[in-house]
């Protein structure tokens, strides 16, 4: 599925939409609506560079066994399992 925001809506954030896809993951997986593997893809970045931007935002990383498995089918889905 692809989320459409309209040109104005993204201008009036000040964000390019990089910025904004990262905002959003990062307050989905805060909220614990997305685990660390979704909110990275989300985010576009590697999880290293996520984690390190939950760290400087002093946002803790909770990791459980049902976000693991969710992790593990995202990377069968990449194909690298």
């Amino acid at each position: 599925m692809s989320l459409l925001i309209p040109d104005d809506v993204l201008a009036a954030t000040g964000m390019t939409a990089a910025e904004l896809a990262r905002e959003i993951a990062v307050f989905l997986f805060e909220k614990e609506e997305l685990s660390i593997g979704k909110a990275c893809r989300l985010a576009e970045m590697d999880r290293i560079e996520f984690q390190k931007l939950l760290a400087d935002r002093k946002i803790p990383v909770h990791y459980n066994v049902a976000e693991f498995e969710s992790d593990l089918e995202t990377l069968k889905e990449l194909g690298r399992t």
